[in-house]
């Protein structure tokens, strides 16, 4: 629920930043691989500062294990 709130709020700046390229030449545009790596450290700090204070259920556990092993094999 965070995570997609974030992804939201990541999305509307970056539009706004376009947009404020468009009007002002000062703004630059910053590339898809350095905008990636700001979601993973902005992500990786939640993670650290939003810990869960209960355990995971099993299932949900596994379930997100494969999620970051995916996303380790994709890059």
């Amino acid at each position: 629920m965070i995570l997609q709130k974030l992804t939201q709020i990541y999305s509307k700046a970056m539009l706004e930043l376009a947009m404020d390229s468009r009007i002002n030449p000062v703004f630059k545009q910053i590339d898809h691989r350095t905008s990636q790596s700001i979601c993973d450290a902005v992500g990786e700090r939640l993670q650290q500062y939003m810990r869960p204070e209960t355990e995971l259920s099993p299932h949900l556990q596994q379930l997100i294990d494969e999620l970051r092993r995916r996303e380790k094999e994709r890059r």
